[in-house]
């Protein structure tokens, strides 16, 4: 803990980053429990969270490449800044889903919402290397995840507590605000060189083909097996975690019959489950080796998918709590680890589109694991939709493990690196 407070303290761009992540996310947790609370008391149908999600989850798929590419050719700060701004506009508009009976405005208003946020997270993660000297930067990875943990026990329990006290539009407002202060803070970040990636790597013809610059990035990832593992550990855990999305409503307002309140509790406990998770990451990910870290991640997918099976088959609401908490600790822990492996060895030159590939990756997967779920709702109970969901997500364990035992994840060379050093054109090992 108290290296992030140093961080904080002696870090400004980052404090202002973080400041901003602080208010931007607690507000979309307001928007995801009303959304879904509005959604469920006007339908009573698992269906239509579904129908929501994948109004969510495929703008996102669209917009990833496009992302991407993007934020290494222009300036990420300036493209953070533009994506807050639309969302503003867009969280506002939610306020007149309110009143309608159909939900048509609720599905058009979230494909909007998402279609603008891989431009500000895949941003977020390619500045982090920026803003924080490699010392930092451990510290620096887990602390934005640890905070997105903490937003997500906060936004959750207040947005469930909020719809039910103050009604939605309250939360909508909120959810607006939150992304004007957030490019606020974006807008006081200084760095030396600019958030502009260089393309040391790109002959002037290769400029206005962007189709060119994204596949460059997927032939850089197809040459680094661990950054492709990296990528399919993701889609490895989207398959079931997709799902999880649903049923975390479906829990709460079905199962347990809690309303919207039910809804911000589960999302809380896998908030403080997800807290304590990144916390221990980042006291382990300073302690273990590289051959080490690859063990944990089989390990921690194992107990995440244990946990969530256990989690949809409680009959006590505060031990589904416990036990969804400890599901998301053992994905916490992955996620800071992994993440922080990605930025080590990650060029600049290739950051947003490694990591919005990524984010395309995973919400592709969760797509079809969102369908799946939700046709699956209509004649199957949410607890059995939960076994399959936890038995999902741990065969990223297994995948892992089998790359790891026959020596297929090789630590690859540290950022820093000459960009021509990088082989960018090979077959893949993976």
């Amino acid at each position: 803990m108290s290296e992030f407070l140093q961080l904080l303290k002696t870090n400004r761009n980052y404090r202002y980053t973080w400041s901003g992540q602080v208010v931007s996310e607690i507000g979309d947790h307001f928007n995801n429990v009303a959304v879904f609370s509005l959604a469920l008391a006007n339908t009573r149908s698992g269906l239509v969270v579904t129908g929501i999600m994948l109004s969510r989850a495929i703008p996102a798929v669209m917009a990833g490449p496009v992302a991407g590419v993007v934020l290494d050719r222009l300036d990420r700060k300036r493209i953070m800044i533009a994506s807050d701004l639309i969302r503003a506009i867009v969280a506002i508009g939610f306020i007149l889903a309110i009143p309608r009976s159909d939900t048509s405005l609720l599905y058009f208003l979230s494909a909007l919402l998402m279609f603008a946020s891989p431009f500000f997270t895949s941003g977020r993660s390619a500045i982090l290397p920026t803003i924080a000297d490699k010392k930092e930067l451990h510290t620096a990875n887990s602390l934005t995840q640890t905070t997105q943990s903490m937003t997500l026990t906060i936004g959750a329990f207040l947005g469930g507590a909020s719809v039910t006290q103050f009604g939605y539009r309250w939360a909508f407002t909120f959810n607006a605000l939150s992304f004007l202060f957030s490019a606020a803070c974006i807008s006081r970040l200084r760095v030396k060189d600019g958030f502009r990636a260089e393309r040391t790597t790109l002959a002037e013809d290769k400029v206005v083909r962007p189709w060119h610059e994204y596949t460059e990035g997927l032939r850089y990832m197809r040459s680094s097996p661990l950054i492709l593992g990296l990528a399919l550990v993701g889609v490895g855990w989207a398959s079931g975690g997709g799902a999880a999305q649903i049923l975390f409503s479906l829990f709460g307002e079905l199962v347990f019959n809690r309303g919207p309140a039910g809804i911000g509790y589960l999302w809380a406990g896998a908030g403080l489950g997800l807290l304590a998770g990144g916390t221990f990451a980042h006291w382990l990910g300073e302690r273990i080796s590289f051959s080490s870290y690859k063990r944990t991640i089989s390990i921690c997918y194992i107990i995440h998918g244990g946990s969530y099976i256990v989690f949809s088959q409680m009959q006590n609401f505060q031990m589904a709590l416990l036990f969804l908490a400890i599901s998301r600790a053992a994905v916490a822990v992955s996620s800071v680890l992994n993440m922080s492996q990605l930025l080590r060895h990650v060029p600049n030159e290739f950051r947003g589109r490694v990591f919005a590939t990524m984010e395309t990756m995973q919400w592709s997967t969760m797509m079809l694991s969102l369908a799946g779920a939700g046709v699956a709702s209509e004649s199957w109970s949410p607890r059995t939709i939960g076994v399959v969901s936890g038995l999902l997500s741990s065969s990223t364990a297994f995948f892992w493990f089998w790359a790891n035992w026959t020596g297929r994840l090789p630590e690859p060379a540290r950022e820093g690196v000459a960009p021509e050093e990088i082989e960018v054109h090979g077959d893949p090992v993976v």
